[in-house]
């Protein structure tokens, strides 16, 4: 009897370790940090993507991804039906959390992005904050790789308002996470866990099927004044999975090969 149960042990054991060998690609993980927006007012963040923007220079490393030294877009904000006229404004304005940049003493050119709201009545109000291009159309930014986490250093005026960031997946659907409570005073770094149950990968080749970022949206609390609101952007970051498993023949799957090979 012992012996029979040592022998369906083993071959449990074998059965796993086969099992886990052979997915062993899919579990090898390359994280990597990268800074989608600084909020400065000359755009050099390090690394952008738009997603209308096909033809321009490709990251070697990254080849499914387009990049830019300078961004193509600029930054909107549109506020919900009881905003005052002439409301929101924006701007880039000469502050930064030094927790993160000190006092800049090497002279850097840093900036935020800064957001004046009004509105005429106390309710559940908005103000959306998303990227367009120079046309002045919503421009979403694909996110690199498969993303696991985001933060950006958001200044609050203890005002009890909330912070939604709005993510596209490969299928179009559109999902709502929580970035923060803006209920405090100063500088603080917001940070979300992007769900595991969000898409970005797929079944079929090619696997890859990545998030882009569609908007920024403040929400307001009904019982909170609503006549001067404050509120100041800095750094949007996210910790991302660059690892994609090579096979033999995994040219083919590459999107931007499969159309030279197919042009006609």
């Amino acid at each position: 009897m012992k012996k029979a149960n040592f022998k369906i042990i083993c071959l449990i054991i074998w059965a796993c370790i086969t099992v886990f060998s052979g997915y062993g690609d899919e579990l090898t993980n390359n994280f990597e940090s990268f800074v989608l927006e600084t909020f400065n007012e000359t755009r050099d963040s390090p690394y952008v993507f738009i997603v209308e923007k096909v033809d321009d220079i490709q990251d070697p490393r990254y080849p499914q991804y387009r990049r830019f030294l300078e961004s193509a877009y600029s930054w909107k904000a549109v506020g919900s039906s009881f905003v005052t006229d002439g409301f929101p404004m924006t701007a880039y304005v000469d502050a930064w959390p030094i927790a993160a940049f000190g006092n800049n003493r090497n002279g850097e050119e840093l900036k935020s992005f800064g957001i004046r709201g009004r509105f005429n009545r106390q309710a559940y109000n908005w103000i959306d904050i998303y990227p367009v291009d120079e046309n002045d159309t919503p421009a979403e930014i694909v996110i690199p790789g498969r993303v696991r986490s985001m933060d950006m250093w958001v200044w609050g005026a203890n005002l009890r308002m909330y912070i939604e960031v709005y993510l596209r997946d490969y299928q179009g659907v559109i999902h709502t996470l929580r970035l923060g409570d803006v209920s405090y005073t100063g500088w603080r770094n917001l940070r979300l866990n992007i769900p595991g149950n969000i898409p970005q990968s797929k079944r079929v080749l090619p696997a890859y099927a990545g998030l882009s970022f569609v908007k920024f949206r403040i929400w307001t609390q009904p019982v909170e004044r609503v006549d001067n609101i404050f509120i100041y952007f800095k750094q949007l970051k996210i910790l991302t999975d660059t690892y994609e498993a090579l096979f033999d023949g995994n040219d083919l799957a590459d999107p931007s090969n499969v159309e030279r090979i197919w042009e006609r």
